[in-house]
């Protein structure tokens, strides 16, 4: 096997498998976790956890609008 298809067979496997796993865990995030908290957002009751981090997340808005 000379240089140039020992590179070819390394860029496939580094390139082509290294992006092509990194998009299936980015998706995976997205379908999992975006897609649960627009659902739980949405929701009339909202969970303990939505209560619980909301007040938090406001006062971080408020800081940085006040501090922008």
């Amino acid at each position: 096997m000379n240089f140039f298809s020992g590179g070819i067979i390394g860029f496939f496997f580094g390139f082509g498998f290294g992006v092509g796993c990194a998009l299936a865990v980015m998706y995976s995030i997205y379908t999992g976790g975006y897609r649960r908290a627009i659902e739980d957002s949405l929701r009339e009751e909202k969970s303990d956890r939505y209560r619980h981090w909301l007040p938090k997340i406001q006062a971080k808005l408020e800081k940085e609008r006040f501090g922008a």
